[in-house]
């Protein structure tokens, strides 16, 4: 009987690495999004978040000359706000930047980005990753080894 809960063990401890972890790593790979903006134009998004949760965001301009200094033409403002208008966050000519706060009620948050104008136009690439609720609890404390050999018992019994 021992033998065969030490190989049920193993098994789900294979089934996690071969079918979760795989999962976990494509999640994490989208996690962030990069936005095209042109200078002159303002680009907006916007997240559907429940009353009282975390929201945390981090965002920066892709450097057209890795290497070297970002151009001042390369610098954004973004304002996020709340559907009722308040004022998280605002920031005018940066290059990168984090955001973070707690939700007064529930609804469409958005964060908008604009870019000055200029001529020739240019196009900024902003990588923008904003996480919200669940999404910003560190997961990699949740499954830890010792939650995974208390649930093995609880597994078989769901079986």
């Amino acid at each position: 009987m021992r033998n065969s809960i030490h190989l049920h063990h193993h098994l789900v401890l294979l089934l996690l690495v071969v079918v979760v972890a795989p999962w976990l790593l494509i999640c994490r790979l989208v996690e962030s999004v990069q936005l095209e903006l042109k200078s002159g134009h303002t680009k907006c998004i916007s997240d559907e978040i429940s009353d009282n949760a975390m929201s945390f965001g981090n965002y920066f301009v892709v450097n057209p000359n890795e290497g070297y200094p970002i151009p001042d033409s390369h610098k954004i403002t973004l304002r996020v706000g709340s559907p009722r208008g308040s004022s998280y966050h605002y920031a005018e000519t940066v290059d990168s930047g984090t955001f973070w706060f707690t939700a007064e009620v529930a609804g469409d948050y958005t964060a908008c980005f604009s870019a000055i104008d200029q001529s020739p136009e240019v196009t900024l690439i902003i990588d923008f990753d904003w996480k919200s609720g669940f999404a910003i609890k560190d997961w990699s404390k949740v499954a830890k080894k010792g939650h995974i050999e208390v649930s093995v018992p609880n597994l078989f019994l769901m079986l």
